[in-house]
C-alpha cells in the first residue's frame, strides 16, 4: 500500500516543531487577566442595586413621613403658664386709617412710588450734589406744576439749573404712569421735601398726561418747558384736607 502521508517540504519547518509553548502560554494567560479586568471595569458601578437597598430606604421614608406627619406632637411644648391667651398678632398691614385728608393718602401712594427715584435724588431728595439735583429747595417742584409733570413724564436733557447749581446730565422718563400716581408722586416731593401744602389732584394729572400723549416722544429740554410748560396744569384744585378713601382716593365720609 503507498504512503498517504505528503512528502516533507525540507524548506519548510514543520509548525509544531517551530510552535514556543512557553511563549504561547504567555500570552494566553496575558489575554486572560487582560478581559478579567475590562470585565470588572465595565461592571464597576453597573451592578444591579440589592433588594435590601430598596428596603432600607422604603423604611427611612416612612419613618421620616411619619416623624413629619406628628411634627406637631412630637415637639410640642408648652412653656405659657395656665390660662395663657395668645394676643392677636397685628402686622404692618393691619395698621394705619383706611379713609383720611387726601393729602395724607396721596403722600403716602407717592412715597412708594418714590422709591424708584430715590437710588439718585436720594432719600431726603437732597440729590448728590454732583450729578443728580435736588427736589429740596428746587424752583422746578415747587413752582408750577406743569413743567414738572412734563420732567417727571418725558425725562429731562441737557443743563438745568438747581438751587444756584447747574446739572447736565440726562433723566430718564418715568412714563408710563396713570393719573393717579402721578399725582401722588408729584404731591409727595412737593410735601415731604418742601412743604408746599398744596396737592395736585388726580383730574390735574390727568391733563398733564393728555399733553404728554400729544407730545414727540423724546427727552424734554429746559428751553421747551420754559417755552410751553412753564404754568400750572389744568384742572379742578382739591382742598389738601378733603376726606377720600385710601385705596379709591375719592371722597369718603369721615369714621
Amino acid at each position: 500500500m503507498a504512503d498517504s502521508r505528503q512528502p516533507v517540504d525540507p524548506r519548510r519547518p514543520d509548525l509544531e516543531d517551530s510552535t514556543n509553548v512557553v511563549k504561547e502560554h504567555s500570552n494566553l494567560l496575558e489575554t486572560s487577566a487582560a478581559q478579567a479586568r475590562e470585565k470588572r471595569i465595565a461592571e464597576t458601578g453597573m451592578e444591579p442595586i440589592s433588594l435590601w437597598v430598596f428596603l432600607a430606604s422604603a423604611i427611612v421614608l416612612l419613618v421620616g413621613g411619619g416623624v413629619l406627619g406628628a411634627g406637631g406632637k412630637l415637639f410640642s411644648y408648652n412653656p405659657h403658664p395656665q390660662d395663657y391667651t395668645r394676643p392677636e398678632f397685628a402686622s404692618d398691614a393691619d395698621t394705619g386709617p383706611t379713609i383720611g385728608p387726601v393729602l395724607e393718602a396721596l403722600t403716602k401712594r407717592g412715597k412708594s412710588i418714590y422709591a424708584k427715584c430715590s437710588g439718585c435724588h436720594g432719600s431726603t431728595g437732597s440729590g448728590d450734589g454732583n450729578q443728580f439735583p435736588p427736589l429740596t429747595g428746587s424752583d422746578w417742584v415747587t413752582g408750577n406744576t406743569e413743567r414738572l409733570a412734563q420732567i417727571i413724564l418725558n425725562g429731562l436733557s441737557g443743563p438745568i439749573n438747581v438751587a444756584g447749581k447747574t446739572y447736565n446730565g440726562i433723566m430718564p422718563p418715568q412714563a408710563p404712569l396713570n393719573a393717579a400716581e402721578l399725582a401722588a408722586v408729584m404731591t409727595f416731593i412737593r410735601n415731604e421735601f418742601n412743604d408746599v401744602g398744596e396737592i395736585v389732584s388726580i383730574e390735574q394729572a390727568a391733563s398733564a398726561i393728555e399733553i404728554y400723549q400729544a407730545r414727540t416722544p423724546g427727552l424734554i429740554t429746559v428751553k421747551e418747558l420754559n417755552a410751553n410748560h412753564d404754568k400750572m396744569l389744568e384742572g379742578e384744585a382739591l382742598d389738601p384736607a378733603t376726606i377720600v378713601d385710601f385705596e379709591t382716593l375719592k371722597p369718603a365720609a369721615p369714621e
